[in-house]
């Protein structure tokens, strides 16, 4: 596996590195009956977008994690974005995301 998409992969996974000194995800907002919790963490230099979106089901709460190729200068620029990526993500597939 390359090296950035195992980057990837561990930080999301839990695993070790720095993925482990990340802050956690952000406070969610709710949309659509969806939360959509931003995530974003530092990646060369800027932040890369990246989120959660949760969904409370009778089986338990659901779960899709994403990640995006776009890159901001702040943690605040890339959270913002993750919360508008995440609506478009619920907009465009609602709960076949969990599928």
């Amino acid at each position: 596996m390359p090296s950035i998409l195992k980057d990837l992969w561990n930080r999301f996974a839990g695993g070790g590195g720095s993925a482990s000194r990340e802050e956690p995800a952000a406070e969610a907002i709710e949309y659509k009956g969806f939360r959509i919790r931003p995530a974003p963490y530092s990646s060369k230099g800027g932040y890369q977008t990246a989120g959660i979106i949760e969904k409370d089901a009778e089986t338990g709460l659901k779960e899709h994690r994403f990640v995006r190729a776009e890159t901001h200068p702040s943690k605040d620029d890339a959270a913002a974005f993750a919360i508008t990526k995440g609506k478009q993500i619920i907009d465009e597939q609602g709960d076949r995301i969990f599928g």
